[in-house]
């Protein structure tokens, strides 16, 4: 068991060792230092503008404390709180998402379900510790749920190998395993947690077109529906990545034909199919930004490996959301109006 007061004593040391080897603080002054920081991480944030930044901070003092990849913390805080929203769990106050039932919290043996005593939490095998050294664990104080969950990740070591095991202990679903390592590897590469911003799949330059065709009737292949959105333009036309994300799959579908699948930090799948071809270099675990080239334009498809020119050229663009258990599509229209709008916002500037 990790306790609070270890982990204070780990962060209040390394921070005054280098402080006062350099000469910038006194021994008395990085001690209240460290305090000060301490509190105010502790206290109920405020909202502003610059929230990932706040939250990015709680990340690296958590990876400070545990020696855990702040990437790895974020990417689980992240993956949780897209499964607040897949599922409606309801969600905690304050920064972060990680969610903790109470039974699992106080621990499912404990007679006080509401029980925020770290020391007998400890005993009923729960799961919550006492991350901001006020002597109590509370499920809606960000410091108490990241110690927690830092403390389930660092079971049988940190390195990124033992991370996805004790992952996989926790959740039990190597889907949420991988989910978790491609949000860290995403924000490893990009250094930020400001991943929100999208773009439009084609050139709004370009000459294209498109309607809301989602659920319309599909024959080829068997009786389908229609998972997403056909953009018809001509060969070559540059398609680019929507998102900040990681290219999950490249290659070749029967239905799809040259596709590519790239998975955002919200844990949507985009999905470019009938492609001509892919730009160089690209492929599986890339890191992509919005705007990015990832192929053109093409009508590859409805056959084995390289067939092509049985409809149009077109992009057909879909997404799909992630519910820890299965993936079901959803009418990608409203977004890529939005992203339409909003690149040509930007061009005007």
């Amino acid at each position: 068991m990790i306790s609070r007061p270890f982990w204070s004593r780990v962060l209040i040391c390394s921070l005054l060792l280098s402080a006062t080897e350099s000469g910038i603080l006194s021994n008395v002054e990085a001690a209240q230092a460290v305090a000060s920081d301490l509190s105010l991480a502790s206290a109920p944030s405020k909202v502003t503008p610059n929230l990932n930044s706040e939250r990015k901070e709680l990340f690296e003092k958590t990876s400070i404390i545990s020696g855990i990849p702040w990437s790895y913390l974020a990417a689980v805080d992240q993956y949780e709180r897209t499964m607040n929203i897949a599922k409606k769990r309801p969600a905690h106050r304050g920064l972060t998402s990680i969610y903790f039932p109470e039974s699992d919290w106080a621990g499912i043996l404990n007679p006080d379900q509401q029980d925020t005593n770290p020391k007998s939490i400890s005993i009923f095998h729960g799961y919550g510790r006492d991350g901001s050294g006020d002597g109590v664990a509370e499920r809606d104080n960000d410091l108490d749920r990241l110690a927690s969950m830092a403390f389930l990740m660092s079971k049988n070591g940190i390195k990124e190998d033992n991370l996805q095991i004790n992952l996989w202990n926790y959740y039990q679903n190597s889907r949420s395993v991988e989910r978790i390592k491609q949000f860290a590897t995403i924000y490893e590469t990009l250094g930020t947690l400001d991943v929100g911003e999208h773009a439009f799949p084609l050139p709004v330059t370009a000459d294209y077109s498109y309607r809301s065709t989602w659920g319309d009737s599909r024959g080829w292949g068997g009786h389908r529906s229609h998972e997403g959105t056909d953009l018809f333009a001509g060969y070559g036309v540059p398609v680019r990545s929507t998102c900040y994300g990681i290219v999950e799959v490249k290659g070749w579908n029967p239905y799809g034909g040259w596709r590519i699948g790239i998975r955002d930090v919200n844990n949507i799948y985009h999905y470019y199919a009938h492609l001509s071809g892919f730009q160089k270099g690209i492929k599986e675990n890339d890191v992509v930004k919005p705007g990015q080239t990832i192929g053109w334009v093409g009508s590859s498809g409805y056959g084995k490996p390289g067939t092509s020119g049985k409809f149009p050229p077109h992009l057909h663009f879909g997404l799909y959301r992630d519910n820890g258990l299965t993936e079901w599509s959803f009418d990608p229209y409203p977004s890529l109006r939005k992203w339409e709008k909003e690149d040509r916002s930007r061009r005007r500037k």
